[in-house]
């Protein structure tokens, strides 16, 4: 089954607390994963960064709304109870709390609205009815695009660079990942384009007592040799 988003985990969470009981956040996983049907493969789904699993990180924001909208409280770290407040939504309960729902609460729209700059009068957060995401994923996923995007344009400008580029970028690569000791002493680009001989020697370990030769082609040269070879 799908995890559920986190909004959707709010109202169960808040009846679960509906018991007056203090409950760990921990004991609340496991309950709405119970409750949802959710499989262990469904509970260890990571974030894009691999930190956190997404059902652990969707449960900790719905407690974390749920607080700032006075619905629960903190009565000490990792744990949660329900509120006054809270106890008067469950008595009569809606059919789903969400972000909107929770915007009837002064506290929570506060909590909601950009605070950069407090001389300037503030518009109230945007309403975000259908939003999947906790604030960290879309973080997370913002984050993911960006170093796609950056790694589709070094690419693009290794591509367009010159032979003589792409062989010193390669000695280069290897010195960063811990081949020999310094640029000057380690790696050294000795070939010439076209030459199809050794583009580069790097020292394999610090004292040089083993080398490593280069060739390094870019898809120019490559088709170049492929054409030579078939001819």
């Amino acid at each position: 089954m799908a995890i559920p988003d986190f909004q959707s985990l709010m109202l169960p969470l808040l009846c679960m607390a509906g018991d007056g009981r203090e409950h760990s956040v921990s004991e609340a996983r496991d309950a709405l994963a119970a409750e949802f049907r959710l499989s262990d493969v469904d509970r260890e789904e990571l974030l894009p960064s691999g930190r956190q699993s997404k059902f652990a990180n969707r449960v900790a924001w719905a407690r974390s709304y749920l607080q700032q909208a006075g619905l629960l409280l903190a009565p000490r770290r990792g744990h949660f109870q329900i509120s006054e407040r809270g106890r008067g939504v469950l008595q009569a309960p809606p059919s789903r709390i969400d972000i909107k729902y929770l915007e009837q609460y002064p506290e929570f729209v506060e909590f909601r609205t950009p605070k950069a700059d407090l001389s300037q009068p503030q518009a109230p957060a945007a309403v975000a009815e259908d939003e999947p995401e906790t604030p960290e994923e879309a973080l997370e996923a913002a984050d993911q695009k960006m170093r796609l995007g950056l790694a589709s344009e070094l690419l693009a400008r290794v591509k367009a660079g010159s032979p003589s580029f792409f062989e010193r970028l390669v000695v280069e690569l290897l010195l960063r990942m811990g081949y020999g000791g310094s640029r000057r002493d380690a790696g050294q680009a000795i070939g010439r384009s076209g030459d199809e001989g050794i583009d580069g020697v790097i020292s394999e370990d610090r004292l040089g007592l083993d080398v490593v030769y280069l060739q390094a082609k870019n898809e120019t040269e490559l088709s170049a040799a492929q054409r030579s070879s078939g001819s």
